[in-house]
């Protein structure tokens, strides 16, 4: 009877100040002001991957128009870089077989950064022609990873990436660095922090700008993340990497701060989780962009998105894909 009782109440309370919740919005948390935590970055850049890495492995074919009215709304929410597509041959990524089209379509604006996935030379002269501001090369930490993910050892890679790096340098357009595999391999277990740091040396002394460390199977800890950095910064420069996290183990937004802890400022993340890799079973999307954003500006860092564009970006791609949204701040703010 206490029960029924106490139900009665709640239900009655509920319905009192139903009104007084529906006020609550995302203005509402928007104009609070955050305190600044002294040792973090005043401003991180915010690598949005998700039209490239977070619908590369979708099964179903996305029309070319909808993945460009998607770039077009991140573009309008305020990143400064966006990784667009991939000029890899369409017998391995077909999702991404329309990059030229996506290229062309997209309305570029001047203060956004569109770079592309180029795995080899062919792959760089077609980005070139479609007047991409930025490449990206793709290696490993782990070799299992590296021959089932590109087909060759971690050393062949390298070599064959040489080609991409000097046309790029030729041609006056930055180049920037993967590492995935770095805190753990599905086939190899945990990687040696300075098997990684060779890794990342090598790809700097190619000429890579910027080289984001990636947690493939979403496996690390904070712990794990911070001795990493300690380790890759002896040989790289902190503001030369960044990290590109996955969520599977629910670590991804933890690892992001400890690596801000570290002094890294460049944030790799997918609107609404978006993405996997099939050569890594089990591993989850990539961390959810709005839930970076979210983490950041409550931290007092500024990134210049806009957080409400941005929540509708990743609405628009997930209605698109026909599936619900991973980021948490985007579910709850959905109903507000």
């Amino acid at each position: 009877m206490a029960i029924y009782v106490l139900s009665r109440s709640v239900k009655r309370l509920c319905c009192k100040y139903r009104s007084c919740l529906k006020i609550v919005s995302l203005s509402t948390f928007q104009n609070y002001v955050p305190t600044a935590v002294a040792g973090l970055p005043s401003f991180v850049k915010v690598v949005e991957v998700g039209p490239r890495d977070g619908l590369q492995n979708e099964k179903t074919k996305i029309p070319t128009a909808t993945k460009i009215e998607f770039i077009n709304k991140l573009s309008q929410a305020g990143f400064s870089n966006i990784e667009v597509t991939s000029f890899v041959s369409p017998k391995w990524v077909p999702q991404l077989g329309d990059h030229e089209e996506v290229m062309a379509g997209i309305q570029r604006h001047s203060n956004v950064i569109y770079s592309v996935l180029t795995p080899n030379l062919k792959g760089f002269e077609g980005a070139l022609k479609a007047n991409a501001d930025e490449v990206a090369i793709f290696g490993a930490a782990s070799e299992s990873f590296s021959k089932k993910n590109i087909n060759c050892s971690i050393e062949e890679s390298l070599k064959r990436f040489e080609g991409v790096t000097k046309a790029a340098q030729e041609n006056q357009i930055p180049v920037r660095g993967y590492v995935s595999c770095v805190l753990g391999c599905p086939y190899e277990g945990d990687i040696d922090p300075e098997k990684v740091a060779d890794v990342c040396r090598s790809m700097l002394d190619l000429g890579c700008y910027e080289i984001s460390l990636g947690d493939t199977i979403g496996i690390g800890t904070p712990g794990k993340m911070k001795r990493l950095i300690s380790t890759v910064c002896d040989v790289v420069p902190v503001e030369k990497l960044a990290v590109h996290c996955h969520d599977t183990y629910g670590q991804a937004l933890a690892n992001i701060f400890a690596a801000l802890q570290m002094g890294v400022s460049v944030v790799d993340s997918s609107v609404s989780g978006l993405g996997g890799c099939p050569y890594a079973r089990g591993a989850s999307g990539n961390v959810a962009t709005e839930d970076v954003v979210y983490m950041l500006h409550g931290l007092a860092i500024k990134t210049g998105i806009d957080l409400p564009k941005l929540i509708e970006a990743g609405q628009f791609i997930s209605q698109a894909i026909g599936r619900s949204t991973r980021s948490r701040v985007n579910q709850a703010l959905a109903h507000l």
